[in-house]
């Protein structure tokens, strides 16, 4: 609500003693005499989760004023946009490589600079350096904000092709820098792997599969994916570690292991899985939200399993409030587990009816395909604009074959990195799986399989979300169930 509307601290101040004297003056007495008895009589219960409501949403709308005070305030950002300025930081984050440019995070004092630079030289996480420019604020168009997108992860201020020099390639560590810097460089080993084995386009797609590196990635197949609805299996989104942690439940239950025992192992592939990527902040939301979604499947109550996710959802945004309204990833997160939460299990019973308890494995992932696609189609549409009309073709057709594109991906890879050529020994299946991707995205990605809307209206994604969630009410019924 804060990011749409300011509201003046008066209001706030008074909304949060309201909230405090209603759970004080009505709960509190209420459960001194009632606790020993029985249950709270239903009306009053409903005035304290009223009070507990406002008390919440008051706390949530300071904590955004809080940080949007912060940015305010932020020293560094002061200096955008007047004038050229020497600065001295480290390199924070992995940099971003891309074709003939690439960005790098860097560190001064407490703040964060976004640095665009060319290809070569290539820097390297901690890496000491000077750099001499002009500070601007990150851009705003009509269509996309890229000040929001940046403000998000805490960088304010960004530099275009400014002059570096390498100071110090000598890292000082702590425990957490030293383990995230033998990451990357484990990371970039794979990378290269992938490349000496797989030629592109297919190592390309086996870098994002695995790695969520989409920097070697060519526009043209970009493009492609975007076409066919098909790009979030090639990043570390939420939608695709949800959807990915869904098909190895599917596969480890189908061979006969328990379900605790499945969901252990695929709570540690999927920790494996975000450690190697890098530790990015997307992955890791998408890894919590993966695991959550493992977990609310483990409880095996729907209401337990969302009251988890919302708690959790609650926790980010206290760490970081403008995740909420800015980051398209963490909204895609968040709906996709409540589509397989609410929605998978129906689809799984229509689809059931058809297939007579056959292809169970399947099955699963037909239902959770089309579960997480339901509820994170209208915000891509919003977002974006793109709408595939062969989505849902491509992706039953591709979703099938990532787990075991993954797992035949890394072990090539990492085989490569340990014993050179045995690699490319074992690379055949793996080639075979990505030649089938690159047929399938060749001839789903014709232009009209696919239309770009712009300008579309938040009444639009209001709307959409109504009918969707009216429809999974009515799916959710007794008498549907009854009937399925």
């Amino acid at each position: 609500m804060e990011s749409l509307i300011k509201i003046p601290q008066f209001f706030l101040w008074g909304f949060l003693f309201l909230g405090f004297f209603v759970i004080l003056t009505i709960s509190v007495p209420f459960c001194l005499k009632k606790c020993p008895y029985g249950h709270f009589l239903s009306k009053k219960d409903n005035i304290v989760i009223i009070g507990f409501c406002i008390l919440l949403l008051v706390l949530g709308i300071l904590r955004v004023q809080i940080s949007e005070f912060n940015i305010a305030n932020d020293k560094l950002s002061k200096l955008n946009d007047k004038g050229q300025v020497v600065m001295t930081g480290v390199i924070s984050d992995e940099p971003d490589i891309r074709d003939t440019y690439q960005k790098i995070n860097v560190k001064v004092l407490d703040s964060i600079i976004l640095v665009t630079t060319n290809r070569y030289p290539e820097y390297a996480y901690l890496d000491k350096i000077k750099i001499t420019g002009k500070l601007e604020t990150p851009t705003e168009t009509e269509d996309f904000s890229y000040k929001n997108y940046l403000m998000k992860d805490g960088i304010y201020s960004v530099m275009g092709f400014p002059k570096i020099e390498l100071l110090s390639k000598e890292h000082s560590y702590n425990i957490y820098s030293y383990l995230y810097e033998k990451i990357l460089f484990f990371k970039q080993e794979i990378r290269e792997s992938i490349q000496h084995n797989f030629s592109p386009p297919q190592s390309s797609i086996l870098e994002g599969t695995i790695l969520g590196d989409n920097g070697a990635m060519t526009n043209d197949l970009k493009n492609k994916l975007n076409i066919t609805g098909l790009r979030h299996v090639i990043a570390v989104s939420g939608t695709h570690v949800v959807i990915l942690s869904s098909i190895i439940m599917s596969l480890l239950l189908a061979i006969g292991l328990w379900r605790n025992q499945a969901f252990y192992i695929a709570v540690i592939f999927i920790c494996v899985y975000i450690v190697l990527t890098g530790l990015p902040a997307s992955g890791l939301r998408a890894g919590i939200m993966g695991v959550l979604y493992l977990l609310s499947q483990k409880l095996g109550r729907q209401s337990m399993g969302i009251r988890v996710i919302v708690l959790a959802c609650a926790a980010m945004l206290v760490l970081k409030p403008l995740l909420l309204f800015y980051d398209v990833g963490f909204q895609l997160s968040f709906l996709a587990v409540i589509g397989l939460i609410y929605l998978e299990p129906s689809f799984k019973k229509i689809i059931k009816i058809f297939t007579k308890d056959k292809a169970e494995n399947l099955v699963g992932i037909i239902s959770t395909t089309f579960a997480a696609q339901v509820f994170t189609l209208p915000i891509m549409v919003y977002n974006f604009g793109n709408i595939s009309f062969v989505s849902p073709i491509t992706n039953l057709l591709i979703l099938p074959i990532v787990y075991w594109l993954m797992v035949s991906g890394f072990l090539t890879a990492i085989l490569g990195v340990l014993f050179n050529n045995l690699g490319w020994i074992i690379s055949f299946p793996c080639w075979l799986l990505l030649t089938y991707f690159v047929k399938v995205i060749d001839f789903f990605s014709q232009p009209w399989m696919a239309k770009t809307i712009a300008n579309i209206s938040w009444i639009w994604l209001a709307a959409s979300y109504i009918i969707i969630i009216f429809a999974t009410r009515l799916l959710n019924s007794s008498r549907l169930n009854k009937f399925f």
